[in-house]
């Protein structure tokens, strides 16, 4: 087994522990209210920031290209309320209609 599939095992199975603490240690009970509400906003929040990253982001540089117009495109399917596979559909095409001019 090469080196970097030691490291990949070794990071999952760190991983698996660290997810697992959490439940193992805490067990049934509840959060506090005042922690339950920042908590609940955690995912939405990092979700909003994986896909600012990937839509603008460079090599240590922000860019603005066909990917910033299929996030727009998307954005603007869902204000529209239209289904997922509508958002979808929109923003690749809008994406894939500003790569090919």
């Amino acid at each position: 087994m090469s080196t970097v599939w030691i490291v990949v095992v070794a990071v999952g199975a760190a991983t698996f522990a660290l997810k697992a603490t959490g439940p193992v240690l805490l067990g049934k009970r509840t959060l506090p209210p005042h922690l339950a509400g920042p908590i609940a906003l955690l995912a939405p929040a990092v979700l909003g920031a994986l896909v600012v990253t990937q839509a603008v982001g460079g090599t240590r540089a922000i860019v603005l290209d066909a990917r910033l117009v299929g996030v727009g495109a998307g954005a603007l399917a869902i204000k529209l309320r239209a289904p997922l596979l509508v958002v979808l559909v929109a923003a690749a095409g809008a994406a894939a209609l500003v790569r090919a001019l």
